[in-house]
């Protein structure tokens, strides 16, 4: 039901107009999944359920995060992260309205290609901040994106304040890294990375490695499944690494 109302939507309505009337839409359409079998850890809407999407994700039906926010979200406040500098790569809409609203923190949020919700548009390759700008950088499915990862990576390096962190994710695969610079067209491009706009596959361990050769000390977190992706829609298993300057 949902995506239908979605395709809906977005045929007859611009999207500017939905985007800027985003929250009035999902409050309405929430109704229909109040309960307390679940909760956005977010929005801390309880629900009856989560949407179950085409691709097996969870999606809030109030504030549209992904199980992948609602995991980042704790890990930020378990790690009392959400202070000082926070410099945040093409953040989806939940994040981007909530943490907009702290007043603990002073958020720059960025997006390079007009996709996202954001006040910046730094290229991760020639971030335009002086050294040692940032006391936390989120970087959530960017680097599979960027063709000069390493470059991105000696940036992320160069903005962060010493002691302070970098929480990346990217998707991943078993093995090395896979990238092929001769692979340059989209219908490529999703058959071998699966994603139209993907350059690489990373391997845990190859990302780590990367990351460790810029500079930084990475912290590998894999969850796996427990009481809390019930409730919360977590899906598991689910890495995050975090690296530290």
């Amino acid at each position: 039901m949902y995506n239908s109302i979605k395709k809906g939507l977005k045929s007859v309505i611009p999207k500017r107009f939905l985007i800027k009337n985003e929250m009035l839409f999902r409050n309405i359409f929430g109704v229909f999944y109040k309960g307390n079998n679940h909760e956005c850890n977010i929005c801390k809407k309880k629900l009856r359920a989560f949407i179950e999407l085409e691709n097996q994700d969870l999606l809030c039906p109030f504030c549209g995060s992904l199980s992948r926010n609602r995991r980042l979200w704790q890990l930020l406040h378990e790690n009392d992260t959400l202070k000082g500098n926070l410099l945040h790569f093409s953040p989806s809409r939940n994040l981007y309205r909530t943490l907009k609203k702290n007043k603990n923190i002073n958020y720059f949020s960025s997006d390079f290609e007009n996709e996202f919700l954001a006040d910046y548009k730094f290229d991760i390759t020639n971030i335009e901040q002086k050294d040692a700008t940032f006391d936390t950088i989120i970087c959530y499915h960017i680097l599979e994106h960027i063709t000069n990862d390493q470059k991105a990576m000696k940036e992320l390096y160069r903005v962060l304040k010493p002691n302070g962190k970098v929480y990346i994710q990217t998707p991943y695969k078993t093995g090395d890294i896979y990238e092929n610079d001769s692979i340059t067209t989209p219908e490529e491009r999703f058959i071998h990375f699966g994603q139209e706009d993907h350059v690489r596959v990373y391997s845990i361990e190859g990302l780590k490695d990367r990351l460790e050769s810029n500079g930084f000390n990475v912290k590998q977190i894999t969850y796996s499944q427990n009481e809390d992706d019930l409730k919360y829609g977590f899906l598991s298993p689910e890495t995050v690494l975090i690296a530290n300057k």
